[in-house]
Formats: structure tokens, sequence, C-alpha cells
């Protein structure tokens, strides 16, 4: 059994982070939050002309044809560069559509969004990330768990401010939203490969600040000697990576569950949001710990991180709820 990346899916990625650490450095990042999250549009214009948004939407609509665990590989790349763009409502909303709407919603919603000439916003009522400006919604919060389109003619959506200012957030009410495709439980797996990508995100958010952290503790010296020889802060690095790793492999395997074995999704997808909800914020609170004086202050690069994971969780919808989602599915399995 393979348990890698395919050489192919491997590219995607080494491209993807340099073409990110060429157009999205922390002062671009910075910039934009500082201007009230106004997206760096060039890099948006770019990020269309390679086709991304559209990686996990049908050829036949303007997409590249390939699927889930391609989005989650560009995605864990602009979390890891904290790129200020609506990449990832745009893609996870595009997926969702290709996966579960109808004919008519893919027809009229899909070349648009592959090429990125529209945008999208994903989340719920209360808070939904990329509302503002988008041209359709894709909103989790029924009690079903089935997933529904909405579109700005027959919704308010209002600018909501929050700790993270590198994306921008919504409020959305008013309106009834239609079913995505026919509802049930392909609307409610395209929920799941929401929380999918928002999870595959948290893993390049986390690697980031885990890295950021390793390579201070290595210079920063107390005593005459660097603190990351010091027991205690080893420990927590140690920590960090496992929380890392967990989210990075479960938010792989819910990518794949999604179309190679669609059967296994809820769980996969309940793992994933569940690890990085946990993980995401730990491993960002940990870097910012870990920089000491200095991670606190507005200056310090790694507060940008802890706030996009912080927002990512709240997307996610925490982890308590995706634990009682496991706990279910396991008493369904084992009556």
């Amino acid at each position: 059994m393979h348990f890698d990346l395919t050489e192919d899916q491997k590219e995607i990625k080494r491209v993807a982070r340099e073409l990110l650490a060429a157009r999205s450095s922390w002062a671009r990042v910075r910039e934009a939050a500082e201007a009230g999250a106004q997206y760096d549009q060039a890099l948006w214009d770019e990020l269309a002309q390679l086709g991304w948004p559209g990686i996990a939407v049908a050829e036949e609509h303007g997409g590249q044809g390939l699927g889930a665990v391609e989005l989650a590989v560009l995605l864990e790349e602009l979390g890891y560069a904290c790129a200020a763009t609506p990449f990832l409502s745009t893609a996870a909303a595009a997926a969702a559509i290709q996966a579960a709407g109808s004919d008519a919603q893919r027809a009229r919603w899909l070349p648009a969004l592959a090429s990125g000439e529209a945008t999208a916003g994903i989340g719920t009522r209360a808070l939904c990330a990329d509302g503002v400006g988008a041209q359709v919604l894709v909103l989790l919060d029924r009690p079903s768990g089935e997933a529904v389109l909405a579109t700005p003619n027959d919704t308010d959506v209002a600018l909501l401010e929050t700790i993270d200012p590198t994306r921008r957030y919504a409020t959305v009410s008013g309106g009834d939203a239609e079913p995505l495709g026919n509802g049930g439980a392909a609307a409610v797996a395209a929920g799941d490969r929401v929380r999918a990508a928002v999870a595959a995100e948290v893993v390049g958010v986390a690697q980031r600040a885990l890295e950021m952290t390793l390579a201070y503790v290595k210079e920063r010296r107390q005593f005459g000697v660097a603190v990351g020889s010091f027991q205690a802060v080893q420990n927590r690095c140690a920590q960090m990576l496992l929380e890392t790793e967990s989210a990075r492999s479960t938010a792989l395997y819910a990518a794949w569950a999604a179309d190679a074995a669609p059967e296994r999704l809820p769980e996969a997808a309940a793992l994933a949001a569940a690890a990085a909800a946990d993980g995401g914020r730990s491993v960002t609170a940990s870097a910012i710990q870990a920089h000491g004086g200095i991670g606190f202050t507005w200056e310090a690069d790694v507060h940008w991180l802890y706030k996009r994971a912080q927002l990512d969780a709240a997307l996610l919808g925490g982890a308590r709820r995706h634990r009682a989602t496991l706990t279910a599915l396991a008493a369904v399995r084992v009556a």
C-alpha cells in the first residue's frame, strides 16, 4: 500500500511552494492585513491563470479534472504562506458543487469559479469566509448537515470583523438557500469535503508555525546557550510536531476518501476536522509561547498564523462536535 504523494502531486506542491514564497512573502501578507483584508489581486490573477481554483473541477466545466488530494496539496501550501486570497473558499466551494451539485448548478457556477472570474464563500451564516463580494455561498449550518447554496440575490451579507485580518469574513442573513443538488447524503458529503479542505489549510499553517519556531529556538540564546537546548522547549516542539503530523495524516486521509472511498468520508472528515481544529490552535499557540516576549508583538509574523488557525477552527465548528460524530459512527459500526 502506498502512503505518499505521487510524483505529480509532489510537483504541484513544489511549484506552489516556490510561487508563494516569491508572491506571498510576510511583507505582502502584512500589507494586505493592515489594509483591512484587501486581497492581493495580482496573486489571485496568477493563481487563476494557473487554473488552481478549478483543480478539483471536471474539465467539461473548465477545471483541471484532478481531485481532492491535489486540492489538499495546494491548500496546505496556501496555508503555509498564509496567503491573502479567496482561494480556500472558492476552490472548496467549487469542489463541493462539482461533487454534489445538480447539472444546472454545475453549469451555472463551475466555469466562473474554476477560472477565477467569480469567487465563493464557505462557512455558516454566523461565520462565512470570503462571503463579502462572493457570487455564491456554500453554507454548512443546517441541522441535517447538508451543504446548501445561497447567492447575494437572496441573502444579506455583512462584513464581520475578526482577529484574522488576512481573510475577509461575513455574517449571512435573510433569504432561503437552495439545496445543493437533490440534498440528502450527497449534500452532507459536500459539507465533509469543505471541512476536509479547511483542515488541509490548517496543516500548512501548523507546519509554518513549527518551522518558524524551530528556527527561532536554535538562534535565541539565554545563559549562553540556545533556548532550543532546554528540555522544556524541546518537549514543546516535539508536541507541535506530533500535532502537525496528526493533522496532516488525517487531512490527507479525508482528501483521499473523498474521491477513492466516499463511504469512509464521514469518518475521515470528522477525524481531519477534529485534529485540525485542536492541532492548529495548539501548535500556533505554542509557537507564540516559544517565541517568548517577541511572539506577542505586532511586528512578529508568527501571530498571523495563530489568528488564521483560530478562525479556521471556528470554520470547522470546533473539535467537540466532530468527536461526537466519530463516537456515533463507531457506535453504529459496533452495533
